[in-house]
């Protein structure tokens, strides 16, 4: 499945500053292999050494927050837009 991937800020130096790539796969686990493979290095930012999402990442797949769905196994269909949104830590003094 075609996806597009969007991508923080921080993370752009892997992309060559594209803030949007496209993606592969039919879970979020398959769009992150694929990323990496097409972006060595990205995939050690978003995921821990587990393997699984680092725990100050947060990833949407269209409008779902995939914590509170399935994961890395969260279906990602045809056109689906996935995020990358890096937690802003933070508050008042």
């Amino acid at each position: 499945m075609s996806v597009s991937v969007r991508i923080p800020t921080i993370l752009r130096t892997y992309t060559d500053g594209a803030a949007e790539v496209g993606g592969e796969g039919a879970t979020l686990r398959e769009v992150f292999q694929k990323l990496d493979a097409d972006y060595p290095g990205i995939g050690a930012r978003i995921l821990d050494e587990s393997g699984k999402i680092r725990r100050f990442v947060n990833v949407y797949v269209g409008d779902e927050d995939v914590r509170f769905s399935d994961g890395l196994d969260t279906a990602t269909p045809e056109g689906v837009q996935v995020s990358v949104i890096p937690a802003v830590a933070g508050g008042a003094r």
